[in-house]
């Protein structure tokens, strides 16, 4: 199982620990997404930022529309696209790998999607998503969240 975690404020202001957790995210800019396993270890790191990022649950159909329109290998190419003079990677394989392990654990995979503020805008930037906000946990509606923002 993995979390889809966005990134949805800067690190103007923020402490030392939160951006270097944000880094170790690879979560570098607002608006950028990845997906982690689902440890202690990540989860920790999630609680320490919960007021700069939002996360929850994986659904396979969005990591692989995620793979598909904003994927990037290493080398910079578009994964839904085939290489020049080359074969494309299978997508299914691939979105499975990425929906069971995260993409810390794909090689040749930039950990990172950079994706488009969500269409209708972010709700307060500064709540919980609980109170009507955008931070911290919100389980399978993250889902819904990537789909407008791809």
């Amino acid at each position: 199982m993995t979390w889809t975690v966005v990134r949805v404020r800067g690190t103007i202001h923020a402490k030392h620990e939160v951006a270097e957790t944000l880094r170790f995210l690879h979560l570098t800019r607002p608006n950028h997404v990845t997906v982690v396993p689902e440890t202690p270890d990540v989860r920790g790191m999630l609680t320490r930022v919960q007021g700069y990022v939002t996360w929850g649950e994986s659904d396979p159909a969005t990591v692989e529309l995620l793979l598909q329109t904003r994927g990037e290998t290493t080398a910079g190419a578009r994964i839904g696209a085939p290489p020049a003079g080359g074969t494309a990677p299978d997508l299914g394989e691939l979105t499975r790998k990425v929906a069971a392990d995260g993409l810390w654990t794909v090689p040749d995979v930039k950990p990172l999607f950079r994706l488009r503020a969500p269409k209708g805008g972010w709700k307060s930037t500064k709540k919980p998503f609980v109170r009507g906000g955008a931070l911290g946990y919100r389980g399978a509606a993250i889902n819904d969240l990537v789909r407008r923002m791809v």
